[in-house]
């Protein structure tokens, strides 16, 4: 779920601190190993005072309205440990984090801080791509007995891939910005093209073939330099 007018004012937000970046001939490789040509870099609102303000201010908000009797916010190791500890601060809630693996030394941790059985969590992340880091912690919460009251993300990139996942997970799935709110603030203030739009939508619809695509392009782009250039005799 996204709140439209919310969101706007995220991606305005995002698009202000140059923290979407459009490379469709330089290709972003995502967490899951797709290529993309667009990438939304939302740790940059961390070094943003008044961004940083909000979106904490954002998420402990929409946490106390949708899970009132939340008991433990939970961040993710790989991304999202620094916003989720802002918002465990704000809310007077303790605070957990959940590694990507076990640690391989001392106690051997996947999850770290001190979480008690039935305790009711809600997960907060930075980006979903897909989901699968996510919803491996919630896999993680749910084995060591925490119920998991939902997810809450700072951006998604709103494939039907992740919505189906949350959905076969049963975790619900809010995020203050999505790929199209982004979008359109940068075609609003000219930071893209109606002919990028298009390229981004179609790369949208059809991300894992839009990234075999680009991938072979690469290979014979690689493939073409590689070849010895004839000389005149």
């Amino acid at each position: 779920m996204v709140l439209k007018e919310l969101a706007d004012i995220v991606a305005e937000y995002l698009v202000s601190i140059k923290a979407v970046k459009i490379q469709p001939n330089n290709s972003f490789t995502l967490a899951n190993g797709w290529h993309a040509p667009v990438y939304c870099d939302t740790r940059k609102a961390l070094s943003n005072p008044r961004l940083r303000a909000f979106i904490k201010s954002e998420l402990s908000r929409i946490i106390l309205e949708q899970y009132p009797e939340v008991e433990v916010i939970a961040g993710l190791s790989s991304g999202s440990l620094v916003q989720a500890v802002l918002v465990a601060d704000i809310l007077g809630l303790p605070f957990v984090y959940v590694r990507s693996k076990p640690k391989d030394h001392g106690l051997e941790n996947l999850i770290e801080g001190d979480l008690k059985p039935h305790q009711k969590v809600v997960v907060i992340e930075d980006i979903i791509t897909t989901g699968a880091n996510c919803l491996k912690a919630v896999e993680a919460l749910r084995k060591d007995g925490a119920t998991v009251l939902g997810a809450i993300g700072v951006f998604t990139y709103g494939f039907a891939l992740s919505e189906d996942s949350f959905d076969q997970a049963d975790v619900e799935l809010t995020t203050l910005c999505n790929f199209e709110s982004v979008m359109q603030h940068s075609l609003d203030v000219k930071h893209i093209t109606s002919d990028e739009v298009r390229m981004l939508t179609q790369w949208h619809q059809s991300p894992e073939s839009w990234s075999a695509a680009h991938e072979d392009r690469q290979k014979q782009s690689r493939t073409t330099e590689s070849k010895p250039k004839k000389t005149k005799k």
